[in-house]
């Protein structure tokens, strides 16, 4: 059967958030016949500047986290910040054009920063197919809007920030890219998944998560998680080796990068974590409550405020405070008001996979009206201006995928 097409997924391995969301995009595309290539951000850029990218950002987030808010606040205050930005970036776009084969019918983004290389060229005309970013987080920060995307998807309850742009931003709400493995009947039951991961089978159990790079400050985390008395922590800290030897001379149950976290996720009884990232949204999905604690600064915050404030996890400011809510989220009988995420049992985040738009679909439909347009209306689609204009592409190319919620 022939191909529908080729469809271009640029991603960025900072962390692991984003590779994974653009891998589970990947899957649910080629399950419907594309051809699609992965493309790293990253390696876009000089081999230099690919390093000190990753590692100066990583090196911020243990070494000067108030650095790194800073800089993330200066983006939502800043109105010149994202344009500078954006400057910085110019002189690789040759680079990026040239990462994207001819016959490619769309382009996808799962990393903020590639809209500043990729939505000037779809404004200028260079790039004549639709551009589609899903936001991984549940902040729209600034570094995510560019002029020339024409389509930003994000999971329900994301908010644009500053809240001065909202206006001027079309959001679509898509089901979140987590692996329907979260979502499907369990392989195993809960008995069997802690006998896989060596766990005890009748303790009340924590999940302690940092994302891949072991973020913030994991080791307070877990020795005040088992100070509360009230569960036993199960930590992953991902591909951070230093940092799983050195919690595994205290903590019985750590654990490295974990491949089948959906299975593991069924062995334990409430997830904490720290940044709201993509851990997070599987728990959720999943049906785990989750509990905020100690989030990283930046994004972790923000998505910590908007999570906290929808009512999908519970963010807890202070230690006095989390043995308490460990416990309501964790026993039964369930207390009144405490849990804000809900109590166990309940899915309690089964409202982020009640929209009906799989981003799949969204893109698949884009790619379908891109290679049945014309050069005239394919050039017409590419050079968009106004607000309005953008709106009827928009409304165009998601007329069968659901529309804009």
């Amino acid at each position: 059967m022939e191909s529908p097409g080729r469809i271009v997924v640029v991603s960025a391995d900072v962390g692991a958030g984003h590779d994974t969301a653009a891998a589970e995009l990947t899957r649910r595309l080629r399950g419907r016949g594309f051809v699609v290539d992965q493309v790293n951000f990253l390696d876009v850029l000089p081999r230099p500047a690919h390093w000190a990218f990753k590692e100066v950002y990583r090196g911020m987030l243990r070494w000067l986290p108030w650095g790194y808010d800073v800089l993330y606040g200066l983006g939502s205050r800043s109105r010149s910040s994202v344009p500078m930005l954006r400057a910085a970036l110019r002189p690789f776009r040759h680079r990026m054009r040239r990462a994207i084969p001819a016959d490619t019918r769309a382009v996808v983004t799962t990393y903020p920063y590639a809209n500043q290389l990729l939505g000037p060229l779809r404004r200028q005309g260079r790039l004549v197919v639709p551009l589609i970013t899903y936001v991984t987080d549940f902040v729209v920060h600034p570094t995510w809007l560019a002029p020339g995307v024409d389509v930003y998807c994000a999971v329900r309850h994301a908010e644009v920030q500053p809240a001065r742009v909202a206006g001027r931003v079309d959001v679509t709400v898509v089901q979140p890219l987590v692996s329907r493995a979260f979502t499907t009947p369990a392989v195993l039951d809960r008995r069997h998944a802690r006998q896989r991961f060596g766990l005890p089978p009748d303790d009340l159990l924590a999940l302690v998560v940092a994302g891949a790079w072991g973020a913030g400050d994991l080791a307070t985390t877990v020795a005040e998680v088992a100070a509360t008395g009230r569960v036993r922590p199960v930590v992953v800290c991902g591909r951070n080796e230093e940092l799983r030897q050195r919690l595994r001379a205290d903590h019985e149950h750590v654990f490295g990068w974990v491949d089948d976290m959906p299975t593991l996720m069924r062995a334990v009884d409430v997830v904490v974590e720290n940044a709201g990232g993509l851990t997070c949204q599987e728990a959720l999905v999943c049906g785990l409550p989750v509990v905020t604690y100690r989030p990283i600064p930046g994004h972790g915050r923000a998505n910590a405020s908007i999570l906290a404030r929808s009512g999908l996890t519970r963010w807890v400011p202070d230690r006095e405070q989390l043995g308490p809510v460990l416990a309501a989220l964790t026993g039964a009988p369930p207390v009144e008001g405490a849990a804000g995420a809900g109590q166990p049992g309940r899915r309690v985040g089964a409202d982020l996979v009640e929209p009906d738009v799989d981003l799949a679909g969204v893109v698949a439909e884009a790619a379908s009206r891109a290679g049945s347009a014309g050069s005239e209306e394919r050039g017409r689609l590419a050079l968009v201006d106004s607000v309005g204009d953008a709106a009827a592409v928009v409304a165009a190319l998601l007329q069968s995928a659901g529309g804009p919620r």
